[in-house]
């Protein structure tokens, strides 16, 4: 579905990925594992457009979208929900989620269609739609944020730390619909420092350090090798 061969991105002097290498398959739910600087936001960044690579390719079905616009990668079906949720908080909920759809607007049956799918998966944004998006609670914003990226119909989910400041009850909910929309087919690349939760529901990992790919794996071998458990999540 997605494959990064040779990825490297580089700020001046600074190597911020360094020949990163991975693939992620049509419906598969992948975790991307690492310390904050380890490059998983610098990643996703620069599959989404945000960033331009210094070397290497992205390639979605077979087809190159390094060097893309972001708004033309959002087309080929590539979505991503951002750190921090980046919502208009003055707005209301119903037009922050109206504004993931831009790229498809002109499908009003369409677009119809994916908020009602939202709505389906977080009804309580139904029942706020009107309401303006910074009124809500964390885990609500996150809701709005993940919905926001799923009105553009993707094909790939790219999801960066969704479970950060929210408490632990929030996070299993969260998770438990990121596990809901890839079930429905939706394929997920999940960049997430909560290792412990990310792996029960993922289906492989990719462990990054300093901009790198250190380690890779089905989420039981990495969930259960012994120096992966002290660093990222507890022994």
């Amino acid at each position: 579905m997605l494959e990064l061969e040779n990825l490297s991105v580089s700020f001046g002097s600074f190597m911020a990925l360094r020949s990163v290498s991975m693939e992620v398959r049509q419906g598969e739910l992948l975790v991307l594992l690492g310390a904050n600087g380890a490059g998983k936001t610098t990643l996703l960044k620069t599959i989404s457009g945000l960033l331009r690579p210094s070397g290497g390719v992205i390639t979605l079905q077979g087809k190159k979208i390094s060097g893309l616009s972001p708004s033309q990668i959002v087309r080929h079906g590539i979505s991503q929900c951002a750190e921090g949720r980046r919502l208009f908080a003055q707005m209301s909920v119903y037009k922050n989620l109206l504004l993931g759809a831009y790229t498809c607007r002109k499908d009003k049956k369409g677009v119809e269609k994916s908020l009602a799918y939202v709505y389906s998966l977080y009804p309580i944004l139904k029942e706020k739609e009107n309401d303006p998006a910074g009124s809500l609670s964390g885990g609500q914003q996150q809701m709005v944020a993940i919905g926001r990226a799923l009105m553009a119909r993707p094909g790939v989910l790219l999801l960066d730390e969704p479970s950060m400041g929210l408490a632990p009850l929030v996070v299993q909910q969260m998770f438990d619909t990121i596990e809901a929309i890839n079930r429905e087919g939706t394929t997920i690349l999940l960049a997430e420092q909560n290792a412990y939760t990310a792996l029960k529901i993922a289906h492989r990992a990719y462990v990054m350090e300093s901009g790198a790919v250190v380690m890779s794996g089905s989420s039981q071998d990495i969930a259960g090798n012994e120096q992966i458990r002290q660093a990222y999540i507890g022994a």
